[in-house]
């Protein structure tokens, strides 16, 4: 299984119509917030099932702000990560997480790819498509792939 991970395009779709030509069939694609009014395109270009969330620019809509999934054998709370405070620490989501069962939280919101597997919580950021604001600035996404036994194995890549 294969799954798309992105957040942060702020109406600016170009590049995640790069990353879609770029990475061929996906079985889903996860949305995590800012999508700003660009969801019914996002839905229309994903190929495949779509999971998304409202972000903290996300004004009118009527998005879910989390959401929890089942990918594999795997609880995944999906946020933005704006109210968990994601720009100052990850320990408050970390936290939410795992008192809630998950075994994975992806968020965006700081614009910076981050994969810390450093707890019972694995947390996922897949940066920002259209405005990075990690060393080097460019846009990234995080591409999580199940293997054979149902593993999740996750990359960071790049524009």
């Amino acid at each position: 299984m294969r799954i798309l991970v992105v957040s942060d395009t702020h109406r600016q779709n170009g590049n995640l119509c790069k990353v879609l030509a770029k990475v061929g069939k996906m079985d889903m694609l996860i949305h995590l917030g800012d999508a700003e009014g660009s969801e019914d395109y996002i839905r229309e270009i994903a190929g495949c099932p779509l999971e998304i969330i409202a972000g903290n620019n996300d004004f009118f809509s009527s998005l879910p702000r989390e959401k929890e999934i089942e990918i594999g054998g795997y609880h995944v709370l999906l946020t933005h990560g704006h109210f968990y405070n994601v720009s100052f620490t990850l320990e408050r989501l970390r936290e939410e997480a795992g008192e809630r069962g998950m075994q994975i939280a992806m968020f965006g919101h700081t614009h910076r790819p981050v994969i810390d597997q450093g707890g019972a919580v694995t947390l996922i950021n897949p940066g920002s498509l259209s405005y990075p604001r990690q060393e080097g600035r460019r846009p990234s996404y995080i591409i999580m792939e199940l293997d054979r036994e149902g593993v999740a194995h996750y990359t960071i890549n790049y524009l």
